[in-house]
């Protein structure tokens, strides 16, 4: 695939932390039970609130996926790798702004910037030097309106 848009990134870093957060809790070694599982009959759920339904275990590609994912936060300054993961697991803008102390616009352009980063680094170009965030968000969205066309 060598076709990277920004709007790729952010579903492949949707998906990481979806997969991410389907993975099972971990667990400390050493300690287990070895007392038997206890037969539940109805009687005993009558009035208990029913436990929620958890999606299954994420598949092995899927895995392989978020792993390949969370490797690219390497090219992105800590700012913009804390804004991405935050956005990709479903923080609202306000509480992204909070905890990274920016305001809105700015805390969206440290966004876009660095999907198009990661784009620009996927589709195997440089980071180029001199080229500053605007730009860069400029360029990604008029070559994502050219294969559009």
């Amino acid at each position: 695939m060598n076709d990277w848009t920004p709007e790729m990134v952010e579903a492949r870093f949707v998906e990481a932390a979806m997969v991410l957060r389907r993975l099972p809790a971990p667990r400390s070694q050493g300690y287990f039970s070895t007392w038997p599982k206890m037969a539940v009959e109805f009687a005993d759920l009558v009035g208990q609130t029913p436990e929620p339904m958890r999606m299954p275990p994420p598949s092995a590609a899927a895995i392989s996926r978020m792993e390949v994912t969370i490797g690219w936060f390497a090219w992105l300054e800590p700012i913009d790798s804390r804004i991405v993961w935050l956005r990709a697991s479903g923080s609202r803008w306000k509480s992204v702004c909070w905890t990274v102390g920016l305001a809105r616009a700015a805390a969206h352009e440290h966004w876009r910037y660095a999907l198009c980063l990661i784009a620009w680094r996927l589709n195997g170009k440089d980071r180029l030097q001199h080229v500053g965030r605007r730009r860069m968000i400029a360029h990604a969205r008029a070559s994502t309106d050219a294969r559009q066309i």
